[in-house]
């Protein structure tokens, strides 16, 4: 199937999800935005949790879904893979529990992703030997149809019936490989209630803006004259980076209304339209009610301020002698052989270091004009180390390192507040001052905005080692990635669980 089977629980349940490798390639799986608390093992992304699962091998992930509910998402989790292995994951309310909003009339799925016209593993290849970005995406799909405006021989489109004067709940997934996209439905106006499995304070736009890893639930309302109008989803990028800047499109249609009935374009934002981004973003607020409080950290024990940026290293098997690659207050992370999880649990010398700085080793201006020289990293698979149940605010600045860009940031094991935003360089002074700390938007993954800068809060209470990387996977394949080791509370109710017995072996 592609998308892939969507899988649906209820808060409360236990998931076990056997899985066999059929693919060429080794393989594992991540359950996008599941606390997995103190399980690590279940988390699936490869040689932070596991050792990916062969061909021909099988894994059962062993996953309590424990306080969350909402749409969610799994995909692989090793290479480029995820760019066709992913689909949904419904979690429903506990029985006897609605949702905080009017219950819809019916729901659905709405999954975004990127489509290459060849074996996306070798695109990547070819680009690794020139040291160069990958060949980009030949399309946009919705449910994996790309829909009529691409010139396929077949026009595969996405199309969702509705009933005139019924509301309608949609569950829409970014699960594309490197584009935030813009999404919006021509004359129905779309009503925000949650993200990333959080509900929100409702509010009401025409479009919404979704980063990679990220999902938003909207409310519809089938309030129009009875016709055909598309959905579609294209890119926003304001930095000058090229990208696939094709737009995908499905069909919301009215029941009755025949197939020859042309559908309308919806207006969506422009490809650069930062001052969307930035309203629509600012315009998220958890719901904080009694039943689903927003519990910010109020004190920070542990202050880190990570730096992205873009870099040139030396490279001897590639043609011309260098590679772009990124980094993290510029250590670019090497992947290990075996899972960090288990040497960390197992106490495994030599993997990993746990000297991760708290800050960039030379602050400069980091947003100013861009910086061309003295591009190279440092390399290696360093970690943090955060102690149990500390209280940690990060700042994630974005620089001019060849250039600014945007960039989703994904948290493993964790939700967080995002706390505050901001345009240009982070003021330790003047910002926190501006901070939202009574209702701000708690997700698992956050986009950093273009030439600018965020602050998330969170709890450290979920031990094991939870990787942290951006979610644009050219540049998460390019080393920017960390993680976070967090130690054992004082008892074995909050220590990590002994490993399942059918671990991958690496």
């Amino acid at each position: 199937m592609f998308p892939g089977p969507t899988v649906y629980a209820r808060e409360g349940d236990t998931l076990l999800v056997n899985v066999t490798n059929h693919a060429q390639y080794n393989m594992s799986i991540h359950w996008h935005g599941l606390k997995q608390y103190r399980n690590g093992w279940a988390d699936g992304p490869a040689y932070i949790t596991q050792c990916p699962i062969k061909t021909g091998h099988s894994y059962t992930y062993n996953i309590t879904i424990t306080g969350q509910r909402g749409t969610l998402w799994w995909h692989a989790h090793i290479f480029w893979l995820r760019a066709t292995v992913y689909g949904a994951i419904v979690i429903l309310p506990k029985q006897g529990t609605g949702f905080p909003f009017p219950q819809p009339y019916k729901e659905a799925n709405i999954v975004l992703g990127e489509w290459w016209n060849n074996d996306v593993e070798e695109v990547v290849k070819q680009g690794n030997k020139l040291g160069l970005p990958p060949n980009m995406s030949d399309a946009h799909t919705i449910n994996g149809k790309p829909g009529p405006l691409f010139p396929c021989s077949e026009k595969h489109t996405y199309a969702l019936e509705v009933e005139q004067g019924k509301t309608y709940l949609l569950r829409i997934i970014n699960a594309a490989l490197n584009d935030e996209l813009f999404f919006a439905i021509a004359g129905h106006n779309l009503t925000v209630v949650e993200i990333d499995a959080v509900y929100t304070k409702q509010f009401t736009s025409q479009a919404i803006l979704i980063a990679p890893g990220q999902t938003t639930n909207v409310l519809v309302q089938a309030n129009q004259a009875p016709g055909r109008y598309f959905m579609a989803a294209r890119p926003f990028m304001d930095a000058p980076v090229s990208i696939d800047n094709k737009t995908a499109t499905g069909i919301l249609q009215y029941k009755g209304i025949p197939n020859t009935v042309q559908p309308v374009l919806p207006q969506l934002p422009a490809l650069n339209d930062t001052a969307f981004a930035l309203s629509f973003n600012a315009k998220l607020r958890s719901l904080n009610t009694a039943q689903f409080p927003a519990s910010v950290p109020l004190k920070v024990g542990r202050h880190l301020f990570y730096t992205i940026g873009l870099g040139i290293n030396q490279c001897t098997t590639c043609l011309n002698g260098t590679q772009l690659t990124a980094s993290l207050n510029n250590i670019t992370f090497v992947m290990p052989q075996i899972g960090l999880l288990q040497a960390h649990y197992f106490n495994t010398k030599g993997v990993f270091t746990t000297d991760f700085p708290d800050r960039p080793p030379t602050p400069f201006n980091y947003t100013g004009a861009p910086l061309t020289a003295n591009l190279g990293t440092k390399i290696g698979t360093r970690l943090s180390k955060l102690a149990f149940n500390s209280t940690v605010e990060l700042v994630l600045q974005d620089t001019n390192l060849l250039t600014v860009e945007s960039h989703p940031f994904h948290l493993h094991g964790y939700n967080f507040f995002v706390v505050g935003t901001g345009v240009g360089n982070f003021d330790p002074k003047k910002d926190p001052a501006k901070y939202n700390l009574v209702d701000p938007p708690e997700r698992n993954t956050i986009g950093v905005p273009t030439g600018g800068w965020v602050a998330i809060r969170f709890r450290a209470d979920n031990p094991g080692v939870w990787f942290m990387h951006c979610h644009l996977e050219l540049h998460t394949s390019w080393g920017l990635k960390t993680a976070f080791v967090v130690e054992n509370g004082k008892d074995s109710d909050h220590s990590i669980l002994p490993p399942p017995t059918d671990l991958p072996p690496c």
